[in-house]
């Protein structure tokens, strides 16, 4: 028996699946004849990469115990900065990749880095300015990519790669960096 609680999840799918949920339990996904045998088999054979990510995962949260959240000032600050850096980056890079846009609208979100709508507007989060410049770049491109291909398919990624060769290198930052930099946005 797992020392973690589990949520089994049956569905049409062929494959069984583990995942650990940001609340610190497991799930696990398999085909409707999935067996309580089997699900233990699956946590038995997959105990230290649980514990490993489990450890992990609290070590995050002890982190985010720990992040300054930022002031309404700072946050007005970083609004205000990017307004002033990112239209002049989009204007450059649209310019390399051949595209237009329509407007650049600046917000202060918890989720998302930034967004292209289908009408050519682009969004970006202030806190892109905590991001070092070539993060900044890389999200930039990123959108206006999608002014060609409005989705993440293998041409869309040919012409980040063509813009940013070394885009994976900014993604793994975003990775790394991002959660605690989101974590910082207050209101």
């Amino acid at each position: 028996m797992s020392p973690y609680e589990v949520r089994i999840i049956r569905s049409a799918r062929k494959t069984i699946a583990l995942k650990i949920i940001p609340d610190g339990k497991l799930e696990v996904r398999g085909p409707y004849g999935l067996t309580g045998a089997q699900v233990q088999r699956l946590l038995t054979e997959k105990a230290q990469w649980i514990e490993k990510h489990m450890k992990r995962m609290e070590e995050q949260k002890k982190q985010r115990k720990m992040i300054v959240p930022l002031t309404e000032e700072e946050i007005r600050s970083l609004a205000h900065q990017a307004a002033q850096v990112i239209p002049e980056r989009a204007a450059f890079f649209a310019e390399r990749i051949g595209v237009d846009y329509g407007r650049i609208t600046i917000r202060n979100q918890k989720s998302r880095w930034g967004s292209c709508s289908s009408k050519g507007n682009l969004n970006f989060n202030c806190l892109l300015m905590l991001t070092p410049p070539e993060v900044l770049d890389y999200i930039v491109v990123h959108e206006l990519c999608h002014r060609k291909e409005m989705n993440h398919s293998p041409k869309f990624w040919a012409e980040v790669e063509r813009i940013l060769p070394d885009y994976r290198e900014q993604e793994s930052w975003l990775r790394a960096h991002g959660a605690e930099i989101i974590q910082r946005m207050t209101g």
